[in-house]
C-alpha cells in the first residue's frame, strides 16, 4: 500500500469554493490561502442550528509508541457517515512542527481516510500556529521592555510566570538566562521555552468565542507577581489590542477537505498532555451550524483530552457530545497486556485479555460523564479474526457497549460504513445523558485541590496526589483569591499511562500522583497541575522525523 504522503499526493483536490459551496458558504466570504484551503468567517455560526447537530467525540485507550489512530478515526467516521448519506463534518486539530519533525509524525489521519492537503496543513497551513507564537513572545518582549525602561522607578518582578514559546522540539530551551551583556541589552533574568501548543495564547484561541472575548481574556493574562505580592497583568501593559491584531485572521477556522472530497474544519492545537487538547470552539461551532453530525476528537487517551474536552471545553460549549467513540487497536491492547513491540503482532489471548483493562477504566470513567459509548477497532492488515472477535465479545457481554471495526484506512469511507451505521443507531437509540458535574463541581462546594485530586483519583485510580512545596505554596494563594473560584482544572501528565509514569501501562490503581508544579492560566480560565516529569518542551529523539523529510520533483516526501 502507498504511504500517507504518497495517497494525499496522488489525490484529486477540489478547489476550495466548490468544498464551501456543499455547505452552503459563499466565494465571497472566504478568505483563500492558495486553491485548497480557506478561512471561515464567525458569521456562519448559528447558536440554534449548532444545538441540532449530533456531536461525536472521538477519544482512545491510553496511547502506546505503536499508535492507535484517533485522527484516522475521526476522519474515517466522517466519511462513513457521508458514506450512508449523512451530512456530516468532522472538526480535527491543527499539527504541531515539533512532533511533525520529531518522534509522533503529522496529524492528518491516514491511509484513504485524512484531510488534505497534508503536506500545508502539517507544515505552516495558513499560519495560525505562528501567530501565537508570535503573539506570545511579543507580550515577553514588551513586558520585559517595560521593566528596562522604567528600571530607575519600577521595581522587577518578584516571580515572572510568563516565558517563550517556539513549534519546534528543543530541549536546549527549557531553561535560559536572557538579558546578558551590557545594561542596553535588558535586565539580566532567567526565562525559557515552553512549546507553541502549550502556550497559554493557544488554549485562549481555542476557548474564546469571538474577537472581544480573545480581547477579554488576553488582558486577564498573569505575567507574574509584584514585590508586594499583587498579580501583574497583560492589561497593564496596554498591549492587548497590538495582540488581538495578530490574532485575528487565526481566530477564523479553516476549510479544508477528506480524501473523498468532503467537508473538514481544522483549527486550534493544544496538546492534551500539558494543555486542554481540543480544537478551537469556533470550529465546533462552526461544524455544528453546518452540518447534522459533527465529529471531533480530543487529545491523546480518554483520561488525558476526553476528561478535559468534557470538564473545561463542554462546560463554556454548553454542548456535550450524544456519542463517544472509543478506539483501540489489538496491538495497543496487548502492549497493555504485557506484550512487547516486537510481540505485539503476534497472536496471544493472555496478552490481548489483561490488556482490557485499560479499555475497561477508559469506559467506566466516560460514563461517569453520562458518555454512551461506542469501541471502535482500528483495523490492521495482520490482525487476528479471532482476537477481533475476543474484543467484540468482550465489549458486548462484560461492558454492555458496541465494539465495531473500522477499514477506512484501506478502503476510505466504503470501510467505515458499518462504523457509521452503529454510530447512527446508537445516538438514535441511546443518546448520551451528560452528567456536566460527573468528576468534580466548579460551584465552589469544591476547592481547587480537591478538584485536582478528584480528576486523580476518579479518573487515574491514584490513591494519594502529592503537591510539591512550591506547588502548594501557589496552591494556597490562588484558593484565597475569588476570581479562580470557578476554575476547572487541567492536569499535565504524560500520555502513556493512568499514572504520571509513562512506563507503567495497563490498568494500575494504588499509586502516588506528585504534582510537581502550579500554572495559573488566568486569561484561558483554568488551572493548570503539572504531575511528574512532564515537560512543556519536549525533546527530540536519537533520530528526528526530520532526516525523513524531503521535496523531491518539487513535491514534499516523508512526511507522516
Amino acid at each position: 500500500m502507498k504511504s500517507d504522503i504518497e495517497i494525499a499526493n496522488s489525490a484529486h483536490l477540489e478547489q476550495i469554493e466548490d468544498i464551501a459551496s456543499k455547505l452552503g458558504i459563499k466565494y465571497e466570504d472566504l478568505e483563500p490561502y492558495g486553491h485548497f484551503m480557506a478561512k471561515v468567517p464567525l458569521t456562519y455560526i448559528n447558536e440554534e442550528k449548532a444545538r441540532k447537530s449530533n456531536l461525536i467525540l472521538v477519544t482512545a485507550i491510553s496511547p502506546t509508541k505503536a499508535g492507535i489512530g484517533k485522527t484516522t478515526v475521526s476522519i474515517s467516521l466522517a466519511l462513513g457517515l457521508n458514506h450512508i448519506g449523512k451530512n456530516a463534518i468532522v472538526v480535527l486539530r491543527e499539527p504541531s512542527l515539533g512532533p511533525c519533525f520529531g518522534m509522533k509524525g503529522g496529524a492528518c489521519g491516514g491511509g484513504y481516510a485524512q484531510v488534505l492537503p497534508m503536506d500545508k496543513i502539517n507544515l505552516h497551513f495558513t499560519g495560525d500556529f505562528h501567530a501565537v507564537t508570535a503573539a506570545h513572545n511579543m507580550i515577553t518582549a514588551m513586558m520585559d521592555n517595560y521593566f528596562h525602561q522604567n528600571r530607575a522607578t519600577v521595581p522587577p518582578l518578584k516571580q515572572v510566570l510568563w516565558k517563550r514559546v517556539m513549534d519546534v522540539n528543543d530541549r536546549n530551551l527549557r531553561q535560559i538566562v536572557t538579558g546578558l551583556g551590557p545594561v542596553g541589552n535588558g535586565i539580566v533574568s532567567e526565562s525559557g521555552f515552553d512549546i507553541t501548543p502549550a502556550s497559554e495564547i493557544m488554549a485562549i484561541l481555542c476557548l474564546a468565542t469571538d474577537l472581544e472575548d480573545l480581547r477579554h481574556r488576553i488582558d486577564n493574562i498573569l505575567l507574574g507577581y509584584r514585590q508586594d505580592g499583587s498579580e501583574f497583568t497583560v492589561k497593564e501593559l496596554g498591549i492587548t489590542g497590538g495582540i488581538v491584531a495578530l490574532l485575528k485572521d487565526a481566530m477564523k477556522p479553516n476549510l479544508v477537505q477528506t480524501t473523498e472530497n468532503t467537508p473538514a474544519i481544522v483549527h486550534g492545537g493544544p496538546f492534551a498532555n500539558i494543555a486542554h487538547g481540543c480544537n478551537t470552539l469556533v470550529a465546533t461551532k462552526l461544524g455544528m451550524s453546518l452540518s447534522d453530525y459533527t465529529v471531533t476528537e480530543a487529545g491523546f487517551g480518554a483520561d488525558l483530552g476526553a476528561e478535559k474536552f468534557l470538564d473545561i471545553k463542554c462546560r463554556k460549549l454548553g454542548v456535550y457530545p450524544k456519542l463517544t467513540v472509543l478506539v483501540a487497536t489489538l496491538r495497543g491492547l496487548k502492549l497493555h497486556g504485557g506484550a512487547t513491540e516486537e510481540t505485539m503482532t503476534e497472536l496471544n489471548m493472555v496478552y490481548l485479555t489483561k490488556g482490557f483493562g485499560n479499555l475497561d477504566r477508559h469506559v467506566e470513567n466516560l460514563k461517569k460523564f453520562g458518555q454512551n459509548v461506542v469501541v471502535v477497532l482500528n483495523h490492521y492488515g495482520d490482525d487476528n479474526e479471532g482476537e477481533i472477535k475476543a474484543v467484540v465479545t468482550h465489549c458486548s457481554e462484560k461492558l454492555g457497549i458496541k465494539c465495531v471495526v473500522n477499514d477506512a484506512f484501506t478502503e476510505g469511507g466504503k470501510g467505515a460504513a458499518e462504523m457509521a451505521k452503529v454510530v447512527v443507531d446508537e445516538i438514535e437509540k441511546h443518546p448520551s445523558r451528560p452528567k456536566p458535574d460527573g468528576i468534580y463541581s466548579i460551584d465552589g462546594s469544591m476547592t481547587i485541590k480537591e478538584r485536582i485530586e478528584a480528576v486523580c483519583k476518579r479518573v487515574y485510580r491514584a490513591e494519594v496526589v502529592e503537591f510539591s512545596g512550591a506547588a502548594a505554596k501557589l496552591l494556597a494563594g490562588v484558593e484565597k483569591d475569588p476570581h479562580y473560584r470557578d476554575f476547572p482544572v487541567c492536569v499535565a501528565k504524560t500520555q502513556f499511562s493512568f499514572t504520571d509514569d509513562p512506563k507503567r501501562h495497563g490498568a494500575p490503581f494504588g499509586f502516588t500522583i506528585k504534582i510537581r508544579e502550579i500554572v495559573i492560566n488566568r486569561g484561558s480560565g483554568f488551572i493548570v497541575a503539572v504531575a511528574g516529569d512532564m515537560m512543556r518542551m519536549p525533546g527530540l529523539p536519537k533520530v528526528p522525523g526530520a532526516t525523513h523529510i524531503d521535496v523531491i520533483d518539487d513535491k514534499i516526501v516523508g512526511l507522516s
